[in-house]
């Protein structure tokens, strides 16, 4: 089981909207020098909905050889058609990662039995980890905990990251699922307090820009330090709200250029982040000791 900080990558752009791989393998250094336990490449902070196929497997592939074993990589490979998700599952794996991450699919807003039908299909079909993926403020679509019980029990389907905030959900999963099955937040601002109740870490978006700091704080929790925890959740506060201040991954990708890490590119219809929003962006880097 991966436990711990684990960091949903940002994918960088240059000005025109292409894949950066030196900047790419600027952050995969940067994340393992700064003790991140896990990458996931090409989620939805990777901006997997604007990534072609071909652009997606190949930064999956880049991150895999960057990393070189160093720490797992966790593809990202949903998508709101079935055949697709299992198309991208498949790619993922001969790419070498890991394991998988898998958002439920987005608009068409299955049912629950869909849902099932749709997670079983890939499990069944590419024999890899895979880590269902539920968020309902992004995709219109909440897999509730009975369903992630009936899922658990398919044998490559291995973990959930839950990015609902319900901090009540962790137990209603884990008492529908066995103690070998992982439950990551997704959640930035409510992660210390999953972590302290028994989640296994948190799929994180502030751990691009303060990767030491997220890992400690996991870890501390995780641990049931609840005082260390508190004390490094502090400092990260005001960047777990000022990083959705607009929608991710605007906040991040403009962090991680203040940075030097990235340069600016983002890819529409998103847009950099807007100048009345670098004021509190910056305050919270600056809260947090990054800048």
């Amino acid at each position: 089981m991966i436990q711990g900080s684990i960091v949903a990558l940002v994918t960088p752009m240059d000005e025109s909207g292409a894949v950066d791989k030196e900047s790419l393998k600027k952050l995969v250094d940067f994340h393992i020098a700064q003790g991140t336990d896990a990458l996931v490449a090409v989620g939805t902070t990777g901006e997997s909905a604007t990534l072609d196929e071909d652009e997606h497997c190949d930064v999956i592939k880049t991150v895999v050889d960057f990393v070189n074993s160093r720490i797992p990589v966790i593809a990202g490979t949903g998508a709101n058609s079935t055949t697709e998700a299992i198309s991208l599952t498949r790619k993922a794996k001969q790419a070498g990662a890991y394991a998988c991450l898998i958002v439920t699919p987005y608009y068409n807003k299955p049912t629950q039995e869909g849902l099932y039908l749709h997670y079983k299909a890939i499990a069944e079909t590419v024999d890899i980890p895979q880590i269902l993926y539920n968020v309902p403020g992004r995709t219109a679509c909440d897999m509730l905990p009975e369903t992630v019980g009936r899922l658990s029990q398919l044998a490559n389907i291995v973990g959930i990251k839950e990015a609902t905030g319900d901090l009540s959900r962790l137990k209603k999963i884990r008492d529908l699922t066995s103690t070998d099955f992982a439950i990551y937040t997704g959640d930035d601002a409510t992660s210390r307090e999953f972590c302290l109740l028994g989640g296994n870490g948190s799929i994180t978006v502030t751990g691009n820009v303060a990767p030491r700091l997220v890992h400690e704080m996991i870890m501390a929790a995780m641990s049931g330090d609840k005082q260390t925890a508190l004390a490094i959740d502090t400092k990260l506060a005001a960047l777990h709200k000022s990083l959705f201040i607009q929608s991710n991954p605007i906040p991040v990708k403009w962090a991680l250029a203040q940075m030097g890490l990235i340069g600016i590119g983002i890819r529409l219809p998103l847009t950099w982040l807007t100048e009345d929003c670098f004021d509190a962006v910056r305050g919270a880097m600056h809260q947090a000791g990054i800048i």
